[in-house]
Parts: structure tokens; C-alpha cells; sequence
């Protein structure tokens, strides 16, 4: 069997980072990158932390020139975080006849917010013979996947409380811009009433994944978020935030599920938090029978974990059948360890 073949639109940190966990990999190639601007024609090696060596070298290109049918049996799509924003590109992509993995916040369950645009995807995979799916550590896994997964060890359940504190201080300048690190607690409102404070993206999706997997359906949900102010400075490689401005954003949603269940989604997120005894973390509390209380700690780091999950999942996505799929519809996650060949069923295409 032939070598899986990849195509990565977006190098970025996401894009970069699949990039070097794949060339770790046996039985896998990355056949070409999609880029824009200065980056055309440049190495992917330029831009990610493995070294060429003696590696056939791979050139970016613009995307209408390396997205062809036949060119790849899957693209990994690194490139936005709302599912209308991606849209032209993951259609793009299913229309060439190629699976796609984005690790678009909002595509892991697009029904909740775009009901309309994930029917058109569902169909237009179908009609092209492939598969697509939204994934990362969260959502897509530890909010929402592993609440369901310990799940399957109760007789009911009873109420879930999803809980992930984590540390903002390993991202770049644009999610510190993003979250309002630096900024005054009077600003903080400002943005938040005007809707241009982006805290976390994708409660509305953990919450309806969690409900269909249960075999529910969301009545009620609403979300928040308010500043975390530091009483003392606080810098990380990227980030400053002075003594009375804020340090990070608590987000926090509630929903109430259509046989009265209610779910808790709490998610504060900030720089420096061990620097004022803040533990990182992650949490799954069930009440039910029998109850669940399951913490690590400290936290999965979110870029690694969502780089893992877009790579770990591209045999499942080749051999799924056509349509848009979500982690509950797929087999679960798994590191690529051994030869990757080995997970591809024998049954599905892959690109000679």
C-alpha cells in the first residue's frame, strides 16, 4: 500500500505543528502545503521546527494550485476558528473529492450554531465520497468527548460539570490580544459589550455534542464571561499584565437538556496562574450513579493536544463513510504509533 498523503492548509503554530508530529510518522508523506502571501513558493521547513535533512523538499503554494483531485486522501485545515469563516474552504476541499480534518473551534458540532451550513457541508461530502471532520483538545475531546466517555460507566446520569483551568502563557501575540491580557477591567466590559472579546469559542458545540451523545437535545444554554484581574504582575513570553489590569478571561456556560439534566461548562483560562497558586486542570464531574470526579492535573497543554487530535484522527476520517462527522460518530482517538498504513482499512482508496 502506498503511503498516506497529506495536504496542510495554514502553517501556522496548529498547521506547523501537524506538520512536525507527521514527519515522526512511518507510512505517512506531507505531499504539499496551502499558503498565501509571502509564503508562496517558500520551504515548509522555513516555517516548522524539523530540519529538511536529506527530505524531498516541500514548496507552499496557493491552495487552487496544490488542492487537486487526486493530489492527497486528506487535507488538515488550520486556518480559522468559526465555521462560516471556513466554509469556502472546507467546500473547496470536499468538492476536489479529498477528506478534511479542521481544527475550527466551532466545526467539532457546527449543528449548534450553523445548522444550515453543516447540512450543505453533510451534503456536499456525500456527493464528492468523502468525509469531513471538526476536532481539537477542546472542544472536540476533554470538555466534551471525555465527559462522554466516562459516561459509559454510569447507570444515569444525573447533572455533568464540565471543568478545564488552564494556562494562556505558551500562545502567541494574537490570542494574548484576543483574551485582553493587559487590558483594564473597564475595557474588558467595553469589548465584552460590544462583542469583540473573544474568550473561549466553543461551549455551544461541547454542550450539543455532549446532549446528542446521550441521546438528548439542548432546551436551554447561555454563556459569560468576566475578567481575571492580577494583584500582581504577571509576564509570559508574550503577554504582560500589570497589577489591577487583566490577566485572562472565566468563561462560563449553563444548559439545561430536554429531560431537565443541566450542564455546567466553566473554563477560566490565564497567564501565569501558578505565579498566584492557580493549579491547571481538567475535570469531569458527574453526578449520577455511580458518580464521577475525575481531575488531571496539570492541565493538557491546548496546542500540543489539538495538533495530536487533527493528526491521530486521519484514519478515521479515510475510512469513515462520506458525510460530516463529529468525534462521537467516529472510533476514538488514538496516537499514530507503528506503521500508519496499518489503521487504513484495506477496503478504502487511497491517492497512488
Amino acid at each position: 500500500m502506498q503511503n498516506v498523503k497529506v495536504i496542510i492548509w495554514g502553517l501556522g503554530a496548529m498547521g506547523g505543528g501537524v506538520a512536525d508530529m507527521l514527519l515522526k510518522k512511518k507510512g505517512i508523506d506531507i505531499v504539499g502545503v496551502a499558503g498565501r502571501g509571502k509564503k508562496i513558493g517558500t520551504s515548509m521547513y522555513d516555517y516548522i521546527k524539523t530540519e529538511k535533512g536529506d527530505r524531498e523538499d516541500v514548496l507552499i503554494q496557493a491552495a487552487e494550485d496544490v488542492i487537486k483531485p487526486g493530489a492527497a486522501d486528506i487535507v488538515i485545515l488550520c486556518t480559522d476558528s468559526f465555521t462560516k469563516n471556513a466554509f469556502p474552504r472546507m467546500k473547496f476541499i470536499l468538492e476536489q473529492g479529498i477528506n478534511c480534518i479542521t481544527s475550527a473551534e466551532e466545526m467539532a458540532y457546527p449543528a449548534a450554531q450553523s445548522p444550515e451550513l453543516a447540512a450543505e457541508l453533510d451534503k456536499i461530502a456525500k456527493e464528492n465520497g468523502v468525509t469531513l471532520l471538526g476536532t481539537g483538545i477542546n472542544p472536540g475531546h476533554i470538555m466534551d468527548l471525555l465527559v462522554l466517555v466516562m459516561t459509559g460507566c454510569l447507570t444515569d446520569v444525573e447533572e455533568i460539570t464540565s471543568r478545564r483551568v488552564n494556562s494562556l502563557s505558551p500562545f502567541g501575540p494574537v490570542v494574548m490580544e484576543e483574551q485582553g491580557i493587559g487590558i483594564s477591567v473597564e475595557e474588558f466590559k467595553e469589548r465584552k459589550a460590544n462583542n469583540t472579546m473573544s474568550g473561549h469559542v466553543g461551549f455551544a458545540e461541547s454542550v450539543g455534542m455532549i446532549a446528542e451523545g446521550l441521546g438528548l437535545k439542548v432546551s436551554e444554554f447561555s454563556q459569560d464571561m468576566n475578567p481575571i484581574t492580577t494583584d500582581v504582575d504577571r509576564k509570559s513570553p508574550y503577554g504582560f499584565a500589570a497589577a489591577g489590569s487583566c490577566a485572562g478571561v472565566a468563561m462560563t456556560a449553563e444548559a439545561v437538556l430536554d429531560n431537565g439534566m443541566k450542564v455546567h461548562m466553566d473554563h477560566p483560562q490565564q497567564i501565569e496562574p501558578e505565579q498566584v497558586g492557580i493549579n491547571t486542570g481538567d475535570y469531569v464531574i458527574i453526578k449520577g450513579t455511580p458518580n464521577v470526579n475525575m481531575v488531571n492535573s496539570p492541565e493538557i497543554e491546548g496546542g500540543l493536544g489539538t495538533i495530536a487530535m487533527c493528526a491521530n484522527m486521519i484514519p478515521q476520517v479515510i475510512n469513515a463513510e462520506p458525510g460530516l462527522a463529529t468525534m462521537i460518530d467516529l472510533p476514538i482517538p488514538r496516537c499514530l504509533m507503528g506503521d500508519v498504513r496499518d489503521r487504513i482499512n484495506p477496503d478504502k482508496k487511497i491517492v497512488k
